[in-house]
């Protein structure tokens, strides 16, 4: 691999030093403390990576003086001054910062970024060349085009036909050149794939680009039980969530299209294969068409393969099925592969979950395992443990309600209240569909663990998420089952295995199906019912030094009501529409709730508490004028550009308040009804 040109650019000689072990690793270094200097060496050196201190990396600085090829890794001592740095330059540049490396933790981080930096800086030069190469074949075409047409008022018809099958050949050749280019701008996208969804994103240009009626990617898992398998992150064109999995995965062992490429690591492409006896019923019955032809390449992480990537029956510009798929296809699908390869690895997707980015089931008792032994070995006295399962209440009323977009969109959400929501020492994994398992560590008796454990519930249940306002109790919540254990249960090292961690961890799942049935207290025994059922709770299942088992309810400070803030009408998780009447035009907005009294909007700035809007309210099939003062104006949260805007209605009519009241009167039937049906 040709080695990368890289500038470090610091007033420190001692970070100029430090930097420089790090930079020599992957290429040549050069390094000064003087802009001037440091443009001397950019007119006659093509650098690959700039490292520039934070004190000399704004944009004024350097203004005109990088090439767009060049990537920029800033450095320094403050993570905030830094993004705000970052936020300067143009979006054409490749940017990105890092704290100064002094601890060896942050070392490795900082290596990754380097790398990444100057791989991106290869590939947009290599895109860049390819581009001029396409540009000066065109205008070639152009001018041997431009030529033939005066040829063709001088020359017979015989000529003139030769002369267009010419033109002809050049077109066929622009299209290859334009095929190229995709490729190339689907690399662009691989690489720049910071999270699952944009690399599963790239499936449509795949298909697009070796003209498949469908595809699917599997990475390669392991379980205990059934060994290796093939689990499709794609299957047939659909993105997967971890219930749908199960269907569609493909043991290592078995006779199957996508099992052969892994365990021999062969492409195949196969065209007519009804009696192919790797024809599996995965492919009969569960594609959305008949399987007439199949192309499947391995994905290889250096000599290891991490999955399969597979295109389904070939089809020609007007869509229509032809035989087979070409070795071009075939070399154009492995090279992807390679790259595929590599977006898999940035993402770690071996070790988490592609929707959420959370840790894994396996690997998240690996960690565990780990550090279980760990205080085990050193005899460490770091208290006792906890596993906690938690549930999403009510999701398949989500989903169903909203769609499983708008599912995948509110588990990532969730991921993210959820992992704020930890210590640093706690771990966090997506166990399946919506249950999420943690493991909490350092705690003095159970009490402590629920206390944590309510911590995270309360983050949950106060966090404002798209369409909660249509769950029950208008709110998404979660419910919690918590599993205490001492260091006792672990008598030695050959106890702290999986099969013993699972154990705890269902023991967490029985405290978890406890919380999902909980009801309010002072229910009379005939109101005991389906409908009655709240949730949102937290319980406890200690198994006790005495092995004996025992259900304990965790104490009523821990499963309180939901409290109601204190105001003059209850207010309704109800998205209607509101237009701010305003000279240059109304504003639009969508209410999060509403009452009598007034209603919360989403705002795209904030509004001045001074200020009275002109508003409409459109109820249905009814739109009422009214006034309203604002009450509050704030951002939704610190990283977020939006604001929650309160707005306190004034002077209604009579006429006004019955027909607000009417309109939210009807959605306490319409809800009665949901929850009794």
């Amino acid at each position: 691999m040709t080695q990368s040109n890289i500038l470090i650019l610091n007033e420190n000689p001692a970070e100029i030093e430090f930097l420089s072990l790090f930079c020599n690793i992957i290429g040549k270094v050069y390094h000064t403390s003087h802009i001037k200097n440091a443009t001397a060496l950019l007119k006659t050196i093509d650098f690959d990576v700039l490292v520039v201190s934070s004190s000399l990396a704004s944009y004024s600085n350097l203004k005109g003086l990088l090439k767009e090829t060049t990537s920029i890794i800033i450095s320094g001592d403050e993570g905030e001054g830094m993004r705000k740095i970052k936020l300067e330059w143009p979006m054409s540049f490749f940017i990105d910062y890092h704290l100064t490396p002094h601890k060896d933790h942050a070392k490795a981080s900082f290596l990754r970024k380097l790398n990444s930096a100057a791989e991106h800086s290869r590939l947009k030069k290599k895109i860049d060349n390819l581009k001029g190469h396409i540009d000066r074949s065109e205008a070639k075409l152009k001018e041997a085009y431009s030529e033939i047409k005066s040829i063709n008022k001088l020359i017979g018809n015989s000529i003139i036909k030769e002369s267009q099958k010419h033109i002809a050949i050049g077109a066929k050749y622009i299209l290859l050149q334009r095929e190229k280019q995709k490729i190339e701008e689907l690399l662009k996208k691989l690489y720049k794939a910071n999270d699952v969804i944009s690399l599963l994103d790239i499936v449509t240009d795949i298909k697009e680009i070796v003209k498949a009626k469908g595809i699917t990617i599997y990475i390669l898992d392991e379980h205990e039980t059934v060994g290796k398998y093939l689990k499709p992150l794609v299957w047939d064109d659909t993105f997967l969530t971890h219930p749908d999995f199960s269907k569609h995965i493909a043991l290592f062992d078995s006779s199957d299209f996508a099992s052969s490429v892994a365990q021999e690591g062969i492409e195949i492409n196969i065209a007519g294969i009804s009696t192919d006896k790797r024809m599996s019923k995965r492919y009969v019955e569960q594609l959305k068409f008949p399987l007439k032809s199949i192309l499947g390449v391995p994905i290889k992480h250096d000599k290891d393969i991490i999955g399969v990537l597979e295109v389904y029956n070939k089809v020609d510009f007007d869509g229509k099925e032809i035989e087979g798929f070409t070795k071009e296809d075939q070399r154009i699908l492995r090279r992807l592969s390679e790259h595929i390869a590599i977006a898999i690895t940035k993402l770690n997707l071996i070790q988490y979950d592609p929707l959420t980015g959370l840790l894994r089931p396996d690997p998240f008792f690996d960690k565990v395992i780990l550090r279980l032994k760990s205080h085990h070995k050193r005899r460490e006295e770091v208290g006792a443990y906890a596993m906690v399962m938690g549930d999403v209440d009510w999701f398949k009323n989500y989903n169903d309600r909203n769609g499983h977009e708008a599912g995948n969109q509110c588990l990532r959400e969730l991921a993210k209240v959820l992992k704020a929501s930890i210590r640093e020492e706690d771990l966090l994994c997506r166990y399946g569909g919506e249950e999420f398992l943690f493991c909490l560590t350092g705690l003095n008796d159970a009490k402590q663990a629920c206390n944590l454990t309510e911590r995270i519930r309360k983050n949950v249940e106060k966090h404002f998420f798209e369409f909660q306002e249509f769950q029950p109790f208008k709110n998404l919540t979660m419910s919690f089952g918590v599993a205490y254990f001492t260091q006792e249960r672990i008598n030695s090292l050959k106890e702290i295995t999986k099969t013993a961690l699972t154990k705890i961890a269902n023991e967490a799942d029985m405290a978890l199906a406890e919380a999902k049935k909980a009801m309010p207290p002072d229910l009379k025994p005939h109101e005991r019912s389906e409908e009655y059922i709240t949730k949102n709770k937290v319980r406890v299942y200690i198994k006790k030094p005495a092995k004996e088992l025992e259900k304990v309810k965790v104490p009523s400070d821990y499963h309180e009501q939901l409290a109601k803030e204190k105001r003059k009408y209850e207010r309704f998780y109800t998205s209607v529409l509101l237009i701010n009447k305003k000279d240059y035009g109304p504003e639009i907005f969508n209410t999060i709730n509403l009452s009598l009294g007034g209603a919360r909007i989403p705002t795209e700035s904030k509004i001045s508490p001074s200020e009275t809007l002109d508003l409409v309210l459109v109820l249905g099939n009814t739109a009422t004028q009214l006034k309203a003062d604002v009450a509050y104006s704030q951002k939704i949260g610190r990283d977020h550009p939006h604001f929650y805007s309160g707005l306190k209605f004034r002077d209604l009519t009579l006429e006004d308040k019955d027909i607000l009241g009417n309109f939210l009167t009807t959605l306490i039937k319409k809800e009665k009804s949901r929850l009794t049906q």
